[in-house]
């Protein structure tokens, strides 16, 4: 099964998508294998390419060493040579064997879906975090297909999969890139270390984490820019950021939380990118409360949400709490929203005109006070700092000046509470 796109001639590199859809349809993943190479598409041309073609073949199962059958390489070899391809990109990881035989028999550059996604990250990485775990990623994928894509990226010049490390990493010899890996794991681990002890400062300041949590372009960056004036790149693009953004947030009873935006899940998501970038996602594991922004306007949303709870329960985040958040309500919108029975509240909004936040934080406020309990204390007037500190950690319901001292009613967590047990009415 094969499909024109459409007219790309005034685009230097051209690409056609293939993939493999399994008779067994249990086997293949939740999305559909046209809705796969659709994300296929957006992924290739995010990453400055253009699809121009793409193909489909209908077998039991991948063949092991080709991925594809005989037939359907001729097939593709034809479709690149008509269409001017410089390349063929395979919506399922490659193994280095399934790589190597592919470019022998096509006789062109063969990429997967993980050299695309590497590709963005390594274009997208601004901060000094970001670039040393893209790096680590890209280097740990490509050591284990060195020999694989070696006859490929010999001949490269530019295009999808030259970003990042490049040439150099692939021509140099095993040894080197298990150094520099080395080097980067070192990095990595100081990154842990250091967001560790930020999470030690702000859990003594006892203020909230809220994190997004979303499929790329979900509009978790439109978001978080929305509440906060946070200035994160925002684009109709997949994987428009990378970098870990904390604002703080004003809930409506005045109290604050700290925002969290993570980088954005996708469909088979690389093994190489999750361990990298474990550090700046194990910051999940710390939140309070996780946003589940879902774009409501997207036809695939119900896989999409599949998708992240799959990734959240891999990162061993599935028990923390969720509000779920369909986002782009201002666009066209299929009615009824997909159920979400593993959120606590659902919330309707657009990121983009502002309506529906409002709502979205009251249930933030009032799940967080559902985790607290509260309390009364009579603080003497000799304690001044307590009241100070309480006055900047605690919800105060209701405060009294009283002879003795001040008759404090608050919203406590574990940690306050502890302070405030001697002075319990």
């Amino acid at each position: 099964m094969a499909r024109d796109l459409h007219d790309t001639a005034d685009l230097e590199e051209r690409v056609i998508l293939f993939a493999v859809e399994p008779d067994e349809r249990n086997s293949r993943s939740t999305m559909e294998t046209e809705a796969c190479l659709d994300e296929l598409e957006e992924l290739v041309r995010t990453a400055g390419a253009v699809a121009v073609a793409r193909s489909i073949q209908r077998r039991e199962r991948v063949h092991p060493g080709h991925y594809l059958g005989k037939g359907k390489i001729e097939e593709l070899k034809m479709m690149v040579d008509a269409y001017g391809a410089s390349g063929v990109v395979c919506d399922d990881e490659l193994s280095p064997a399934q790589l190597k035989n592919l470019e022998r028999l096509l006789e062109t550059k063969v990429m997967d879906r993980t050299i695309v996604i590497l590709d963005i990250f390594a274009g997208r990485a601004i901060s000094g975090e970001g670039k040393i775990q893209v790096e680590l990623a890209q280097l740990k994928y490509r050591l284990s297909r060195l020999t694989g894509m070696g006859a490929s990226m010999s001949r490269l010049g530019g295009g999808i999969g030259t970003r990042g490390p490049g040439e150099k990493k692939l021509e140099t010899d095993r040894r080197y890139i298990k150094d520099r890996i080395a080097e980067l794991n070192s990095a990595a681990k100081e990154i842990q270390t250091h967001r560790e002890l930020l999470r030690s400062q702000r859990g003594k300041k006892g203020t909230p984490v809220v994190s997004l949590v979303g499929y790329t372009n979900a509009g978790k960056s439109t978001l978080i820019n929305k509440l906060t004036d946070a200035g994160v790149l925002a684009e109709d693009k997949l994987f428009a950021t990378l970098d870990t953004t904390t604002r703080k947030v004003e809930l409506p009873n005045g109290s604050e939380i700290l925002l969290t935006d993570t980088v954005g899940f996708i469909q088979k998501l690389p093994h190489h990118l999750v361990q990298a970038f474990r550090a700046t996602l194990e910051e999940l594991k710390y939140a309070d409360i996780l946003l589940h922004v879902v774009d409501a306007s997207n036809s695939n949303r119900q896989e999409q949400m599949q998708v992240v709870y799959k990734t959240l329960e891999d990162l061993g985040c599935g028990d923390t709490p969720v509000i779920t958040v369909f986002n782009k309500m201002d666009r066209e919108v299929e009615l009824p929203l997909p159920m979400d029975t593993k959120a606590r509240e659902i919330a309707q909004v657009s990121a983009f005109t502002g309506d529906g936040l409002n709502g979205m934080l009251g249930m933030v406020e009032n799940l967080l006070k559902s985790f607290r309990k509260s309390m009364v204390a009579l603080v003497p007037y000799t304690e001044g700092g307590l009241i100070g500190w309480v006055h900047g950690r605690c919800e105060i319901i209701r405060e009294e000046h009283t002879p003795e001292g001040v008759l404090l009613e608050v919203y406590v967590n574990e940690e306050s509470a502890n302070r405030l047990e001697k002075y319990k009415q």
